[in-house]
């Protein structure tokens, strides 16, 4: 498997950059236009098989790298953050304010931003290493 890091780090990487954008257009969508289709079964499906990728490739790489959740500080703040993102993400598509919603969609991107860093720099502390 360890022959095939980087095209499993390239479908990691590729499958969070649409699972975030797909997150934004719905969240967009639902609280800027009350759109329907953003919480349609074939919409969330699709967000179930990119967060499936997703979470398949990550498993991957732990394994490849050995380095773990709740063992290598970085990968424990990621899971954490990854916690808090997917509860603000469903608040920003179905909270019952819209209030509620923009400010969930955008503590949801601000969450996004951050575990990006924090991937990039291999550090809980993301941009602030």
């Amino acid at each position: 498997m360890e022959a095939f890091y980087l095209e499993i780090r390239a479908v990691h990487i590729g499958a969070v950059v649409i699972s975030g954008v797909l997150m934004l257009l719905r969240g967009l969508a639902r609280n800027a236009f009350n759109a329907s289709w953003v919480t349609s079964w074939p919409v969330k499906s699709l967000s179930y098989t990119i967060d499936t990728v997703l979470l398949t490739a990550a498993l991957m790489l732990t394994t490849i790298i050995q380095q773990f959740p709740f063992v290598d500080g970085w990968l424990t703040m990621k899971v954490l953050l990854l916690v808090l993102y997917i509860v603000l993400g469903y608040s920003a598509l179905r909270g019952k304010t819209l209030k509620m919603r923009w400010s969930s969609l955008a503590g949801a991107a601000l969450i996004y931003g951050f575990i990006a860093t924090i991937a990039r720099a291999h550090s809980p502390l993301g941009l602030f290493a």
